[in-house]
This record gives structure tokens, sequence and C-alpha cells, in this order.
């Protein structure tokens, strides 16, 4: 009967060496050739660790105590190595960086197939039939460090199909993808599946991975699987606020609820006026990490007192350049940068770390302590705070991000969503003025996202905020400003309502209208403002 799946899981348990508790627990499930089965739930409810388990990484890399079976093609792996599972498996991580060895695109995507001694010509071949099936024939010269994060996010989905495994094991592929990409990636997917190949796909933007019709769905909850079976049963399963369904589904669900608290943005920074000087000053800004080749062509800006800026734009567009030159990471060619009033060149990157908090795209550009309290601890110390001060900073932070629980444990041992927390949660406990995050919600399920955006809006300390974004609802629903970034320019600046609306623009600048754009645009002549879907079931 196995030999009829690929893959069959039976009662899978595991629990890692440096953790209590089972991460997860009895897990049993088969997968078809020319599946897709979407793998929702809360960041930290074992999906990471099931897909650790399935492509082998548990227990050969990961320790721990393992219990169930695994059958690969109707064979028992249990005693295969590594190489052998990953002829079969290919395995997309959901951090890239940890991924990403070669220092040239196409080496690094032909990386796989030079370890199995393939001839260079097959070798050639499969290089250039993977970067054209994504798209990203472009990108074969460039150096893989200068890549943008969703850039990196296809290089790595373009080293694994290359291998042409049989199984195809995707963790939160969409995190770092602008949308129209991400469309991409799903229809690339989509026809992978068509061909014959089983996809796993663990991923919170379950709307988006909706529209390709998996054949079935999975909802984890602590570690065990809560609901297995068609796309439609989902809705009326899960927790609408962990799992981020259809805005229309959301508005249904929610009616039945209390109306959600109002958000007062930025209470620190109300009162002051329009005309005071810019936190953060743009003067014809341009800059290029490789000679020849500029990447922000003279940008103009003012970053104000009471700015919630969300910066949109395409993978590649220059949207971390700009942002690492607000916090002096870069310096630019020509033009300038004030902070302040002073230019960046003349200040340190400690000395502006005292006004501006900078969270990175990847937690492990990030996250180096022992453990959560002396990462959190770590940013305070330096700025000469008191013990007693350190210690509120971090219990405060930790709450709002909600890993109270996980204080003593080690960063690098959390899930990827949990990382990017505790790396925000270390930029909320130095009480920056300006907290600028890249990201900040990939990875995260949407409760987890939408009570620390909550909870960091309402903070007083903050004069401003800026973050990145490819989630247009984050976009609309936080932002008193949106920058649309493309090709190093700003091509839009102003509010949600302005630069939301023009879908042609979206789609030039490859972002796509969203359920709940469409909803708000629909009603915004009597919420006079872009609302959360729950918000919107109670008007």
């Amino acid at each position: 009967m196995n030999q009829t799946f690929p893959l069959v899981v039976d009662n899978l348990s595991f629990r890692y060496r440096s953790r209590q508790g089972a991460s997860i627990h009895n897990i049993s499930f088969t997968a078809r050739a020319g599946e897709i089965l979407l793998i929702a739930g809360a960041s930290g409810c074992g999906k990471t660790t099931l897909i650790r388990c399935v492509n082998g990484l548990i227990p050969r890399s990961y320790k721990g105590e393992m219990s169930g079976k695994i059958t690969i093609m109707g064979e028992d792996v249990q005693d295969w190595k590594l190489s052998q599972i990953s002829q079969k498996i290919g395995t997309v991580l959901q951090d890239p960086e940890r991924q990403i060895l070669g220092t040239k695109v196409i080496t690094e995507v032909a990386f796989g197939l030079e370890n199995l001694g393939m001839d260079r010509p097959e070798i050639i071949s499969r290089v250039e039939e993977a970067l054209a099936f994504l798209k990203i024939s472009h990108l074969q010269d460039r150096e893989t460090f200068n890549l943008s994060g969703g850039e990196k996010q296809k290089v790595a989905l373009a080293g694994v199909l290359a291998m042409r495994p049989s199984i195809l094991l995707l963790d939160e592929p969409l995190a770092s993808l602008d949308p129209a990409s991400a469309q991409d990636t799903l229809d690339a997917v989509r026809m992978l599946a068509d061909g014959g190949m089983t996809v796993l796909m663990v991923e919170h933007r379950v709307e988006d991975v909706l529209r390709i019709n998996p054949e079935r769905v999975m909802f984890m909850s602590e570690g065990e699987i809560r609901y297995l079976g068609e796309p439609e049963g989902l809705s009326k399963v899960v927790n609408y606020r962990e799992v981020k369904l259809p805005a229309g589904q959301i508005v249904e669900r929610a009616k039945a609820d209390p109306a959600p608290a109002q958000i007062h943005v930025l209470p620190g920074a109300a009162s002051h006026g329009a005309e005071e000087d810019a936190l953060v000053k743009f003067q014809n800004v341009t800059f290029g990490y490789e000679a020849g080749r500029e990447v922000l062509h003279g940008v103009d800006l003012d970053i104000k007192r009471g700015d919630v800026i969300a910066v949109l734009g395409p993978n590649g567009a220059g949207k971390t350049t700009f942002v690492k030159h607000a916090i002096g990471l870069l310096k630019p060619k020509s033009g300038s940068v004030l902070v302040n009033g002073r230019d960046t060149r003349e200040a340190s990157v400690a000395e502006i770390a005292s006004t501006l908090g900078y969270v990175f795209q990847s937690p492990s550009h990030m996250l180096f302590a022992p453990t959560v309290h002396d990462e959190l601890a770590f940013g305070p110390t330096n700025l000469k705070y008191t013990k007693e001060q350190i210690e509120q900073e971090v219990e405060e932070a930790l709450k709002i991000v909600n890993l109270s629980e996980k204080l003593n444990d080690p960063p690098l041992s959390l899930s990827f969503g949990q990382q990017k927390r505790v790396s925000i949660a270390a930029i909320l406990a130095m009480r920056s003025k300006i907290l600028v995050m890249d990201e900040p919600t990939a990875g995260q399920d949407y409760q987890n996202y939408m009570n620390f955006m909550d909870s960091i809006l309402q903070m007083p300390v903050f004069q401003a905020i800026l973050f990145i974004t490819h989630d247009v609802d984050l976009a609309a629903i936080y932002a008193n400003r949106i920058l649309m970034v493309n090709d190093g320019r700003i091509i839009a600046d102003g509010t949600p309502q302005d630069v939301l609306r023009d879908f042609d623009r979206l789609k030039a600048n490859r972002l796509i209208p969203t359920s709940l754009l469409a909803l708000n645009l629909e009603r915004i002549s009597t919420t006079g403002r872009f609302m959360k879907a729950e918000a919107l079931a109670h008007l």
C-alpha cells in the first residue's frame, strides 16, 4: 500500500534536546503524487519541525528524541544518509540566508548538481532551465551577497528545482517575496505539482496559496494535526485570528465577537506640528554596491515626527538599501542623509542607534547571545541603562512580542517566526526614538503580528516608525504614509487611501490588490480610513 504514496508519515513525535516538551506529537498522514498539501498554523506550532523530520535534518542535524516512521517511495528512510534523501526530497528553507553558499547565482544553483558529480553540459542545462522557470535568468551573473531577500529566496528555490526532486518541501516560500513574485512562484509550484511532483508547503499567507487550489490543507496547533482535508473546510475549524483568511470570511466570523479596541497611533508624537524639522532627511541620495550599477537614484525625503511609514515595492527595488542609509549602515555615494540634523557620514552606527533602532530582514544577522534574555539585555547594557531598567525593558519587550516563556531559551533554537520576534524585542528594549523594521511580519502568524503591531504603535517612546513590507494589508491598516519604491526611486508618497487606490500603479510595481483592500475601498466613504477586517465586521 505504501508504494502508492511518495510520502507516508506514521505516528511521528519529536522533542528537541534543548527544549522541554515535544514539538510534534503523533503526526500521521500520507502525501500523494501531484498534490499540493498546504500546512498552516500559528508560529511555533511544529510546522518547521515536521519539515525537518521529513527531509532528514531531524535526527541527523537536530538532535532529540524521535519516534514513529517516515517512508519515501515505499522505503523506510531511517538509515538513509542525507545525501540520499536530498536526491528524493528538495527543501527550500524559511530563511534563504541559511541555504545560500555560492558567491555567484549561477554557481549557487549548480552547487547540488556538482555534488552529485553530473557532467558539465547537464549541469548547465538544468541550471538554465531552473532560472528560466522562475523568471530569474537575468540574475545568473549577480553576486548572491548583493541580492535582495526576495531574490535570494528565488535563487534558493532554483537550486532545489535543478535537482529535480520527487518531493518538494517549501517552508514559508513567500515570506520575502513581493506579491507578484509570490503569485509567480505559486503558479510555478502548481505547474510542478500538475507535472507529478508532491509538494508540502508551510505558509502563513493562506489566502495567497488558496488561489492555486491546493488539494488538501493541514492545520496544526500545539504540535498536533487539528484538521486535514479539503480547503473548503479550513475556515470552519481554524481560529481566524491565528490563520489569515480572506477578508470576507473574517468579517463573517468576527461579527459574533466583541469589536476590537481602536488603536491610538504613536501617542507621544501626536502633539507636534507639521512644520518642525525632519527627524531624518534624505537630500538627493545616490548609491550603488558595484561600480557602474546605481541602486538609489536621487532620493529626496523627510521622515517627520508622527510618521508611520510603510515602504512597498518589488524585490530588488532598493527598499532595504534605502532604509540602511537612514540608520547609517550605508553612506551615500552622493547627496546626504541627516539624522536629527547631523550627517550620517560624521556619526558612527552606534551613535545613530540611540535614535534609530533597526530590525534586520533576517534574524540570523542579529541573534548571537546564549539566551533570549541576554539578547534583549545587550543593547540596553551598551546604552548604560541601570540593571533595574534593563530587566524592566526586557520583560516589557517580551510581553509585546508574546515570548515571555522563552526568556531562557537559546534564540537560534526557536522557530524562524519566533526568532524574528526576538529580534524585534531586542530593538524595543533599547527604546530608540525611531523604529525601523525590514519585513517585520515575515514568518509570523496573523495573531502575533497583529498583536505586536498594535502594541508597538501605541508605545509613546516612538516618534516615528518605518517598516518595509510586501504585505499590502499591513501597510493599509497600520501606516499613515506609504512610500512606493521601484528601481531605486520613490514612485509614490502619500496616504494609504491615495497610494493604494490606483490598481494599475500597484500592478506596475508588482503589488496585487487584496480582498481586504477591495473591501476597505468599497467602504471608505463611510469609514474615512482603512481598517482591519475584524473592525469592519462591526460597522
